[in-house]
């Protein structure tokens, strides 16, 4: 039996997480200290008492939703598994998560990685939707056909497509003649895991050249290969390309099962990855981490 934990990514966010952590355990506290005093912001005052407003800001979310889930992993007292995975922004914190890059660096990380993605594409020229009922190769040739990008194969029946806001939309429209049951543009900022990013993966690419990566000490399961990486250039460059290519999450959790992980353990606000893994691989055990 092998366990793997995993760590969501943005969207799973709601005001008020983790407060009864801070106020019950030191560990959760002393995680969204570090946090503030890293970003030289209380930002743990907008996590616990918003407004949803600023929360959503993508330069705030993406640390707020990584600390978290640290704080999380922190007060539960557990050991990292040996293996660890996130979606999307979930990657910095499961690298954190495994020893890979510090809890300061990895704050101030994901404070230039929102920063820049909602810098990189002015507000209303880019959209994100997600396409159910349709799967992943039908959605990947009427994307190319389209010029969209591909953002997140999330199971079978859930992709998510980004890109220029006419693109999408005529690849949305397009996507409903093939058979699509819904296709939903998605309430982001800025569009996501896609080639309009290519000024933000620049961003992270000058922000990770002064930023120490060690070898995890859990094996990493990738978004960009959907396999295991486990050499720090290796993640540097993960981390820059994701930035403009997509999510292989579906894939990811394939490659767990055949790895022979029996257990997910998600760890972090929501959800969202339990319920994925229900309907990509039900043979894998996952579950919310119960603090």
């Amino acid at each position: 039996m092998s366990s793997i934990f995993v760590f969501p990514g943005q969207g799973a966010q709601a005001v008020g997480m983790g407060r009864e952590l801070y106020e019950s355990n030191a560990a959760a506290r002393a995680v969204f200290d570090e946090v503030d005093d890293a970003l030289n912001q209380k930002l743990s005052d907008i996590i616990f008492n918003g407004p949803m407003e600023e929360l959503t800001l993508t330069a705030n979310v993406q640390p707020a939703i990584m600390a978290t889930s640290i704080a999380m992993l922190r007060a539960s007292g557990e050991n990292v598994p040996e293996f660890v995975a996130g979606h999307s922004l979930g990657e910095y914190t499961a690298l954190c998560a495994a020893g890979a890059i510090s809890l300061s660096d990895t704050a101030k990380l994901l404070r230039v990685r929102g920063n820049a993605m909602q810098t990189a594409v002015p507000v209303g020229m880019g959209l994100t939707a997600v396409i159910l009922g349709l799967d992943i190769d039908t959605v990947r040739d009427i994307c190319a056909k389209t010029d969209c990008d591909v953002a997140n194969d999330n199971c079978p029946g859930q992709v998510v497509i980004s890109g220029a806001k006419e693109v999408v939309e005529a690849t949305m429209e397009k996507l409903k003649e093939a058979g699509a049951k819904r296709a939903m543009p998605l309430a982001l900022s800025a569009p996501v895991h896609c080639r309009m990013q290519e000024p933000a993966a620049d961003a992270m690419r000058n922000a990770l050249e002064s930023v120490n990566i060690d070898t995890p000490k859990a094996k990493f399961i990738s978004n960009k290969t959907a396999d295991i990486m486990t050499n720090p250039d290796d993640i540097k460059d993960e981390l820059i390309y994701q930035m403009t290519h997509g999510v292989r999450w579906r894939e990811s959790v394939l490659k767990m099962h055949e790895l022979g992980i029996t257990d997910m353990i998600e760890i972090g606000p929501g959800s969202v990855l339990t319920g994925l893994c229900g309907r990509v691989c039900p043979e894998i055990n996952a579950k919310k981490m119960e603090i």
